[in-house]
Formats: C-alpha cells, sequence, structure tokens
C-alpha cells in the first residue's frame, strides 16, 4: 500500500509537469509576465509581453464575491514598445483581494500558479493602520555567455526570485540595477529591449511577477554604463524602456524628469528617488556637486517635511547614511555636502521615522544614524539578488552600521508595517537564497 501511495504521488508530480510544460507550448504568444504593477484604492495595473502583435485584456474577479467580474481595456501590443502592454483594472474597491485571467488574441491563458492582486484599504478615520508586508532588493543579474565577460558566470541562482514569491507580500520595491545593461546593449533601442525581455523572461520570475505588486527605481546598470551619470548621451531612450517594462505610478513629475514617483500605503509614504538622471560626474570637483539635482532635491524635502505619514520610506540606488568613501555611497566623490544637507533637513524640521532603503554594494546590511535630541535616521540596504557578491563589503569601515546586520550572500529584505496607532513598528528582515532568515531588527515608531 505505501509502495503504491509512493508511485502515485510519482505520477502526480510527473503529470503536474508535464502540464506546466504543456501551458507554455498552448500560448506561445506569452513572452513574459503577467506582471503586477501599481496599485491604489481604485485602480490596479496588470503588466504582460507578448511574442509578437496580439490584442490582450485580463478579467478580474473579486474573491469574495465571485459573481463581481469586471475587464480591463483591451491592448494591441507592438514591435517598437517590446510586444508590452500596461492592463488597467478600473473597477475596484480598497481592502479586496482579487483574482485575474489573462486573455491573448481573445483566448485565456492558464498558468500553474497564481494570478491574484489586491488593492490597499481605507483605514483612516476608521481603524488603526493596517499591517502590512513589502520585499525589497537590488541587483539581479542573469547571464547570457555570449554578452557576458568570459570567465566564471556572473550571476545565478534564481531560485531567489521563486522563494520571494512564497511570502505572498502586499508588494515588492526594486532597488536598482534590476537589470544589467551590457555592452551591445546600451547604445540603441534594440539592444535595450533585448537585454529588458531577455531579464524578465526568466522562468523563476514568473510566480513572482504574477501575484505581488512591484515598484521600483534605477540605478547605473539599468540607467546605462557602469557608474553612468547625467551626461550619458542615451538615457532618454532607457527611460523609456524603464517605463515600458515597470509600472510605476507616474514617471517624473511636473518639470522633473527621470524615474521619479512616490505612493502610498497603509501610514507610509514611498519617495522613489533617480540618483542618476541628475548625477555630476564622480571625476568633477565642484562646489555644491548634486546626485539629485536642485529641483528633485527641492520636491524630495518639501514632500518629506509635508508627509502626515508614520513613516517615510526613501527608495535610493545607492547608500545614503553609510560614510565610507567608496563606491557609490553618498559619502563618496564629494557628494558629502547634499548628504549633509538632507540630514539637516531633517533634523531642521523634526522629521521622525525617515527610513531610506537601497542597494547597489552587493551585500546587506543596516546603518542608523542616533544624535541625542534629533530623530533617529536608518538606511536598509539590501544587495545583491542574483548578481556576484561584494566579498570586501563586510571589511569597509561604515562606523553607523547596526551590529549583526551584515550578509555576505545573495539576499532580499522583508519588513513588516504591524503594530497599533501611536505605537508603530518595523520587523526587518533578511533572507538568503534559500529562504533562510539572517537576521532580524525591529525599528519603534518615535
Amino acid at each position: 500500500m505505501k509502495n503504491l501511495l509512493i508511485f502515485c504521488c510519482i505520477v502526480f508530480i510527473v503529470l503536474l509537469s508535464h502540464f506546466s510544460i504543456a501551458q507554455q507550448v498552448v500560448n506561445p504568444l506569452l513572452q513574459s509576465g503577467p506582471m503586477l504593477g501599481y496599485s491604489d484604492m481604485r485602480e490596479s495595473l496588470i503588466w504582460v509581453q507578448t511574442t509578437t502583435e496580439a490584442e490582450v485584456y485580463a478579467v478580474y474577479t473579486d474573491m469574495a464575491d465571485t459573481g463581481y467580474r469586471r475587464t480591463t481595456n483591451l491592448a494591441i501590443t507592438k514591435k517598437s514598445e517590446a510586444f508590452t502592454a500596461r492592463l488597467i483594472a478600473d473597477s475596484v474597491e480598497p481592502g479586496h483581494h482579487y483574482s485575474y485571467q489573462l486573455y491573448i488574441n481573445h483566448t485565456p491563458v492558464s498558468l500553474p500558479y497564481p494570478t491574484v492582486f489586491r488593492t490597499p484599504p481605507i483605514w483612516r478615520w476608521r481603524t488603526d493602520p493596517p499591517e502590512f508586508t513589502m520585499l525589497t532588493g537590488s541587483c539581479a543579474y542573469i547571464n547570457q555567455p555570449e554578452h557576458d565577460r568570459a570567465g566564471k558566470p556572473y550571476g545565478g541562482d534564481y531560485r531567489i526570485f521563486a522563494n520571494m514569491a512564497t511570502h505572498e507580500a502586499d508588494f515588492m520595491l526594486w532597488l536598482g540595477d534590476n537589470l544589467y545593461l551590457r555592452e551591445p546593449d546600451w547604445n540603441s533601442w534594440t539592444g535595450i529591449l533585448s537585454r529588458y525581455t531577455h531579464t524578465r523572461s526568466i522562468p523563476e520570475m514568473q510566480p513572482f511577477l504574477a501575484s505581488t505588486q512591484h515598484y521600483a527605481i534605477w540605478d547605473d546598470h539599468d540607467y546605462g554604463p557602469d557608474n553612468s551619470n547625467k551626461s550619458f548621451a542615451n538615457k532618454n531612450q532607457t527611460l523609456d524602456a524603464f517605463r515600458l517594462f515597470w509600472g510605476n505610478p507616474t514617471y517624473g513629475t511636473g518639470s522633473i524628469e527621470g524615474a521619479i514617483t512616490s505612493f502610498q500605503w497603509g501610514d507610509a509614504d514611498f519617495f522613489l528617488l533617480d540618483n542618476r538622471w541628475y548625477r555630476d560626474p564622480d571625476e568633477i570637483i565642484k562646489e555644491d556637486k548634486t546626485i539629485l539635482g536642485e529641483k528633485q532635491l527641492e520636491w524630495f524635502l518639501e514632500n518629506l517635511v509635508t508627509s502626515k505619514a508614520t513613516f517615510k520610506i526613501v527608495a535610493l540606488g545607492g547608500q545614503f547614511l553609510s560614510d565610507v568613501t567608496i563606491a557609490d555611497t553618498y559619502s563618496a566623490h564629494g557628494f558629502e555636502k547634499e548628504r549633509e544637507s538632507i540630514i539637516s533637513f531633517i533634523y531642521q524640521y523634526n522629521i521622525k521615522n525617515v527610513i531610506f532603503i537601497t542597494g547597489d554594494v552587493h551585500f546587506a546590511e543596516m546603518s542608523c544614524l542616533k544624535q541625542q535630541g534629533k530623530p533617529a535616521i536608518y538606511d536598509l540596504t539590501f544587495s545583491t539578488l542574483s548578481a556576484g557578491v561584494n566579498k570586501a563589503g563586510e571589511s569597509w569601515k561604515n562606523t553607523l552600521r547596526v551590529p549583526g546586520t551584515v550578509s555576505m550572500e545573495r539576499n532580499f529584505g522583508m519588513i513588516k508595517f504591524t503594530g497599533p496607532a501611536k505605537a508603530r513598528k518595523l520587523i526587518v528582515s533578511c533572507f538568503n537564497t534559500d529562504n533562510i532568515k539572517l537576521w532580524e531588527q525591529s525599528i519603534g515608531q518615535e
């Protein structure tokens, strides 16, 4: 009897495997996705990429009322936009969970993993702030031998994306270097779109894309060449590609260009900054050297001081607090004055609960700046997802490092927003590729 049970389990697994493969054969027009983009109380974005020109739309159902079915807009994918489409679910309500079905050329696409999304709850003047969970990380290098450097592959172990999906977080915030443009890529529209398509299409990433909302900033490798700055000649095209492949609510604001936006979730305001578009070259020596540029810095500080949210979460490609003067930290290459001006502004207006989340350096750590009588400032660094690990990172003399928070392996972060009003806290955890928790810290509301 036991042997028969084992045999039946094996047969089931084999059949399930064949089923999954069959679905890919049945739906040859699906290149990557579906991916969930921003989600607000009254609308949510579903992104998809096809292999050729096609008509696409999605049908979504309220999971608490299966009789409630609505359809997104119909979009026609085209080659000039890498056959991508943005589908808007515009008949949703706050705090609801929905399942959705993608259609390509009016044929339903069956997938062997959940396709669900959620909207933020409405809670002000009604209840305590809601509990919610976000994931975050940076530096996703996907190997392509014919375009990579010779020798040992720089990227690997893409299981991390499948493991991230198991946490069923409310959303993921990508912290830059979400792909790595190579020499054949960054100078042409064809090359840029090919790199985005190659990275976005890996099988391990698809379940995560389909069931978690995704927001993103960029850093040098998805902006242009290594350590690129405002002088990069093709930045308009890389920004256009960023718009095509990510589902942020906006891109730029008013007269401010670049990959900049903001959004709210629960009692947190999120400010997604662009550390490349306005960045002065590292090699230039001058007064008032800038990473953010005058207009973006003004926009950021004005939003920071007027925010009524409990937590102000600031996403930035390179580390902000670390006081080491190497790599792309804010303390390196003459940008210290701008760093100090931001810190002084936070102190001047007594802005509490400012949390930077950063990537870039290919190891994880937590930094904290605490001065008597002034609000604490934190920097949570999570890097790298699938690129190589920086073996020297642990030896960097960051005097603001929180002991026990260095992780010298591929990793991602999880941040839980929890607790009643006036006593909120963040539970910050770091996980490795195998989904093993490496460390955990608590940050209490001030």
